[in-house]
């Protein structure tokens, strides 16, 4: 997964970088609010940050609330890192928009767990949204099936948007779940299905007399 790291400590940025390297993501690196605010701007931001409490230029609360109120990347999920362990300031940054928090110096295991944390609802939203793309595309194709549908008088194919004209069976297919069973119903049989057996009938038994 890519990750944002936004750390003004040089030490602490690449003690990150290189753990969270080691355990396979793809890590970029900032040195300050203002810079990580710039890569979070640019088309396919991470989905994941790290964020210092403090840096220069724009803290990490400030920075919490602008994602939070930036659409394109609200919904990423965001760890607060921070030397405060007063839980006033945990419940600040929680409140600035954080989903999560690690206190300095951080235990690898615990930023392990924290970050696989993070990349569960990461993988959870976008399932949710390749979901949701799923039943709007759905919701098209039963919307393309209401209102007027142009048909032939005679042989009752259905003329698509492309101006091709297709047996209503395949029409429909096309456009939704639906499958079909074949049967007559009762006035098919007596006006084209039953004379036809009758005929059959008709041609057997003169057979049988020329024989």
């Amino acid at each position: 997964m890519r990750i944002l790291i936004a750390e003004d400590s040089l030490v602490s940025r690449r003690l990150l970088e290189a753990t969270l390297k080691r355990w396979g993501h793809e890590v970029i690196t900032t040195s300050d609010g203002s810079e990580a605010w710039q890569v979070l701007e640019a088309s396919e931001a991470p989905p994941l940050a790290i964020l210092d409490w403090v840096m220069p230029k724009m803290d990490g609360p400030e920075l919490c609330r602008r994602i939070r109120q930036t659409q394109e990347i609200s919904s990423m999920y965001v760890i607060l890192l921070t030397a405060k362990g007063i839980r006033e300031d945990i419940v600040a940054g929680l409140d600035a928009g954080a989903d999560d928090y690690l206190i300095k110096p951080f235990d690898p295991e615990e930023l392990r767990a924290r970050v696989d944390v993070g990349r569960r609802i990461v993988e959870l939203q976008r399932s949710l949204a390749d979901r949701v793309n799923e039943l709007e595309e759905a919701l098209s194709q039963v919307r393309s099936l209401r209102g007027l549908l142009p048909i032939c008088a005679y042989c009752k194919k259905i003329r698509d948007d492309k101006s091709y004209w297709q047996e209503v069976e395949g029409y429909i297919s096309r456009h939704s779940e639906a499958q079909f069973s074949h049967h007559i119903c009762p006035s098919c049989y007596e006006k084209c299905v039953k004379p036809e057996l009758e005929r059959i009938e008709s041609w057997q038994e003169t057979g049988t007399a020329l024989r």
